[in-house]
């Protein structure tokens, strides 16, 4: 008997949350959801060697990269670390899969000239996710 009470006790409950649940699962906000971005590391090339104009140049050029894969909504966030280590610096990308990543890297002098390599991790965060 006891059994019996409990699983319509049981029932009861589940049937009062059900249109809770219902609407609560339709409030849901899809900016809430985690995304795949891909985390680039940037970091010294082994082609480091070049004189100061062309050095002026390719980092004008990267720059100019940076601000177009921006305005393009490829890259949500980039910029260089401050110490002088191996480690130069990030972009986080907005894009659907690794090799597309890898094409738009190639677009970026400091890298074609091997002025800067890089590794990609992909790297989940809240969509839309701004940094404080």
């Amino acid at each position: 008997m006891k059994k019996i009470l409990s699983r319509i006790l049981t029932l009861l409950i589940l049937m009062l949350l059900t249109p809770f649940l219902q609407v609560h699962a339709q409030d849901k906000n899809p900016s809430d959801e985690m995304k795949k971005y891909y985390f680039v590391l940037l970091m010294k090339g082994p082609n480091r060697n070049q004189d100061s104009l062309a050095v002026q140049e390719i980092q004008k050029g990267h720059l100019d990269n940076i601000s177009r894969l921006y305005e393009e909504g490829k890259i949500d966030l980039a910029g260089p670390f401050l110490a002088d280590t191996a480690w130069r610096g990030i972009f986080v990308f907005n894009s659907n899969t690794e090799e597309e990543v890898r094409e738009l890297l190639k677009s970026d002098p400091a890298i074609s000239s091997g002025r800067l390599d890089y590794v990609i991790l992909p790297w989940y965060s809240k969509r839309g996710a701004m940094l404080r």
